[in-house]
């Protein structure tokens, strides 16, 4: 079938998805996954695999304009209000859940490379769910803006933890030579340069903003900038992800007109975030799940254990308000993007092993439960700390 006829209607099942999982006090996002659901494989397979492939540069565009909305969050004044809480927080939930998960697979497995791989992965939160849920909430508070700066800074901290955890694993596999340059020169250049390119486009960006006298003009502008650094990001193997979110910190920083700017991709953006959802949907199989057993319950039970735990200790560590320590974790749950992004990364990197089908397939699976949880817990999260519909 022809892609546009299939994204069409995709994108009418997944908005009434969200409209009908409203009325059920649902977020919407959770009606997008399941609308993706019923149109994909595990549904009427409307939505096949070569489609899916095809439309992958939609995730990927819907990825850089999450990722450049969280930058728009981080101003200079919020981050040196919450600055230390945020580091703090996101480097013990990405790392409690990969200690938990690597040691709960280890004891199921007993093989040192794929524990570490799966705990690699699990230290991944998706921002896209949580932003989504914030937004649609008007959420406002400390909590919320803890949690979008975790969301942002989880992500650069996982890319460390997977490259590390990569290294390590491959000397396990392939009989190779553990060095300090594997394991922590090349993915913290990695990070670096991506940071640079994604400042340098921002700095573009503002200067464009600046030059444009007409509001229909801006909109061309950040497209065609987010257009270029995902493509920049993907020709020398930089992260797109953080790239865009150094991009948007810059214009929320440098720019006059932030806000018009950012209003404006607002209005533009939900079909592509909402098809990004939709797509996710559609990949995840039920047919998977009887072959994970129980490594799949363990690495799902012990992310969550890891990521709310982590982040409640890092909480009280810097000293964080009373409600970001009570519900910091429950915002950190869903893994739908990066998560699925560093499993078909894990596949490319470790052909002709088990590796890479286990991991997906874990993915895949337990994405099913966080992309309907995470975005309830995080609803719940904000509500619960009176952050919920802020005026």
């Amino acid at each position: 079938m022809n892609p546009f006829i299939i994204l069409g209607i995709a994108l009418i099942t997944g908005v009434v998805g969200g409209k009908i999982m409203n009325k059920f006090k649902v977020p919407a996002v959770a009606g997008y996954i399941i609308g993706g659901l019923l149109l994909g494989v595990s549904g009427i397979n409307l939505i096949t695999g070569d489609a899916i492939n095809q439309l992958s540069f939609i995730s990927d565009f819907a990825l850089c304009i999450i990722a450049f909305n969280i930058g728009s969050e981080l101003e200079l004044s919020v981050i040196k209000q919450l600055g230390k809480s945020i580091f703090i927080i996101a480097f013990f939930e990405a790392f409690g859940a990969f200690l938990m998960v690597t040691a709960a697979s280890f004891a199921i497995t007993k093989n040192i490379a794929i524990s570490l791989i799966l705990g690699a992965v699990s230290a991944a939160t998706a921002p896209a769910a949580t932003v989504m849920v914030l937004r649609e909430q008007n959420a406002r508070g400390p909590l919320t803006s803890t949690l979008l700066g975790v969301v942002a800074v989880d992500d650069a901290i996982c890319l460390v933890i997977y490259a590390m955890a990569a290294s390590i694993a491959k000397v396990f596999v392939n009989n190779e030579v553990l060095s300090l340059n594997k394991v922590l020169v090349l993915p913290l250049t990695e990070i670096v340069f991506s940071l640079v390119v994604g400042a340098l486009v921002g700095l573009l960006l503002t200067a464009l903003i600046q030059y444009s006298k007409r509001d229909n003009e801006l909109l061309p502008f950040i497209i065609g900038a987010l257009l270029l650094l995902d493509g920049l990001a993907s020709t020398f193997n930089l992260s797109p992800l953080l790239s865009a979110m150094a991009m948007g910190i810059m214009v929320a920083n440098t720019s006059p007109q932030k806000h018009k700017a950012f209003g404006i991709l607002e209005s533009f953006s939900p079909p592509i975030v909402a098809a990004f959802f939709i797509l996710a949907g559609a990949r995840l199989n039920f047919s998977y799940i009887p072959q994970i057993g129980i490594l799949g319950v363990a690495y799902l039970l012990f992310r969550i254990l890891g990521k709310v735990t982590g982040a409640s200790i890092g909480a009280s560590v810097s000293k964080a308000p009373q409600t970001v320590k009570k519900y910091i974790g429950l915002g950190l749950l869903s893994q739908v993007g990066v998560a699925v992004g560093l499993a078909i990364t894990v596949n490319r990197e470790f052909p002709n092993t088990d590796i890479g089908t286990i991991v997906v397939t874990i993915l895949l699976a337990t994405t099913i439960v966080t992309e309907i949880v995470g975005p309830i817990s995080t609803k719940y999260a904000v509500h619960k700390s009176g952050e919920g519909n802020a005026s």
